[in-house]
């Protein structure tokens, strides 16, 4: 990783010896001491439901040569990035490339904490370099397409494509509403005697038992049969 060249060049008053000379000392020590950045994802390593992967990160704030020239960053391998998780419960949303974050530069080498995920001795004797960052992700990102959004009035989950559920028993307090085609695998029971709606074609494949009135405000159909048409020895049920 190149490092910001501009600290390194000694001007005309660094020369004189004093003040200067000790100021240019201070100021190449400081050049060398990363602290956060901002840095764009060029690379995501064990994404997924897996353990918390790695990132590769460009800085994107530019070097300087001694004439103030920019010179581009290269690239940091390795990155451990942040997942909100605690024990074996995490939300995961992972970094993709293109994605800008902050980068934070431990005061130490973190190679063998790393590698081992226990308590390690530091590898060498750097400090606050650009090699031990840490990647924290949703700095200056674009509008989301899927999302879980927190409002005054509520709660919205939304996906463009598909919202899975997956456990042994899930269980929804309240009324709902469902709006659109409905697929139920599986038993669905009704706690507390509240009010289902259902806004749609329903399908259902299985018996249905019933224990109440079941009331139609047009007609009820059994094997192409009608009940409000049929007709029984000549006589119409109408």
């Amino acid at each position: 990783m190149s490092q910001n060249n501009h600290n390194g060049q000694a001007r005309a008053e660094h020369t004189s010896g004093g003040t200067g000379e000790l100021s240019f000392i201070i100021e190449s020590l400081i050049g060398r001491i990363q602290t956060v950045t901002l840095v764009r994802v060029m690379a995501v390593k064990n994404s997924g439901l897996a353990p918390v992967g790695l990132v590769d990160v460009q800085p994107m704030v530019a070097q300087l040569d001694g004439a103030g020239n920019a010179v581009a960053h290269g690239t940091i391998h390795n990155i451990p990035y942040f997942r909100l998780q605690g024990g074996s419960n995490a939300v995961i949303i992972d970094p993709q490339v293109g994605d800008i974050g902050m980068c934070g530069f431990c005061s130490r080498d973190i190679s063998s904490v790393k590698n081992n995920k226990t308590p390690s001795a530091p590898q060498s004797r750097r400090r606050f370099d650009w090699s031990d960052g840490l990647y924290f992700g949703g700095f200056l990102n674009g509008t989301p397409e899927q999302y879980i959004m927190f409002m005054p009035d509520g709660i919205k989950l939304f996906s463009p494509s598909q919202i899975e559920l997956s456990a042994p028993n899930i269980q929804i307090n309240g009324n709902t509403t469902l709006n659109g085609n409905t697929t139920q695998n599986g038993s669905f029971s009704q706690i507390g005697g509240g009010k289902a709606s259902f806004s749609g074609k329903i399908d259902a494949e299985g018996d249905i038992d019933l224990k109440g009135t079941l009331t139609s405000d047009t007609d009820v159909i059994a094997d192409g049969k009608s009940l409000k048409k049929h007709t029984n020895g000549g006589m119409g049920v109408d």
